[in-house]
């Protein structure tokens, strides 16, 4: 019942930036938190970057590279990626944890693919 649109991925060089966007639609009562993951080739998914109530929280590799922004009004979340480098290629998740009508649940995009590359 939340359906989550991304856009924003495609190809980049080296020290290029990219901004990814998350829009959720559905029958939407409140969201408690919206992140951002992604998955490289042959290694697990891991936690890019996450914005709560409680605060923002960002994986190791991007501090100070990427931010992560929200506009409740939209139910959209966007990961400002600056800096860019060729081991940030992964394909990018959207995250949300909300109340819909049936409930808490966890909801996934479909994943964009970022390839940082000459």
């Amino acid at each position: 019942q939340v359906q989550l649109v991304e856009s924003g991925g495609g190809l980049v060089q080296p020290g290029g930036s990219l901004e990814l966007s998350c829009s959720a639609s559905g029958n939407i009562f409140s969201i408690n938190a919206m992140a951002w993951y992604r998955q490289a080739p042959g290694m697990e998914r891991e936690l890019v970057a996450l914005t709560a109530s409680s605060g923002t929280e960002y994986g190791d590799s991007v501090k100070g590279r990427f931010t992560i922004s929200r506009d409740n009004a939209k139910n959209t979340v966007y990961l400002q990626m600056n800096s860019l480098k060729p081991e940030d290629t992964a394909v990018y998740y959207c995250n949300v944890h909300a109340i819909a009508g049936k409930g808490y649940g966890v909801y996934w995009g479909q994943g964009t693919q970022v390839t940082v590359s000459d």
